[in-house]
């Protein structure tokens, strides 16, 4: 059985939110925020366990651009000019998946710096 494959990408820019169609009918819907703080570089996961880097004031962050990576992958361009993850359909998969957790583990790690995020709204 092979890995879930996207049947389409949509970025909704005013709302900042990346909605992924998986071929198995799962949808995720990725805010530019939360797939920047995930981005899978070496920037913020660092070169390996216990080297990432928490990353912060990413609120407001948005996509300008998305470029196709071979037939395996995407590379966002974020306006914070982050453009070095490459985000595999398997590693999107699992972000979406996996959200709630990833995101309330983000929330905590925050919290635990010290820091607060703040919105536009």
């Amino acid at each position: 059985m092979s890995d879930p494959q996207p049947v389409s990408i949509n970025l909704q820019k005013k709302s900042r939110v990346l909605t992924i169609s998986f071929d198995d009918g799962a949808v995720f819907n990725l805010s530019c925020e939360f797939l920047r703080i995930n981005s899978p570089s070496a920037e913020v996961k660092g070169h390996g366990p216990g080297q990432e880097v928490l990353q912060t004031g990413k609120e407001n962050v948005a996509i300008t651009g998305i470029e196709p990576v071979g037939n395996y992958a995407i590379k966002p361009i974020f306006d914070d000019g982050h453009n070095s993850g490459i985000y595999s359909w398997t590693y999107l998969y699992e972000l979406g998946a996996n959200h709630d957790r990833y995101w309330r583990e983000y929330l905590d790690a925050l919290a635990q710096a010290g820091y607060r995020r703040k919105l536009d709204d």
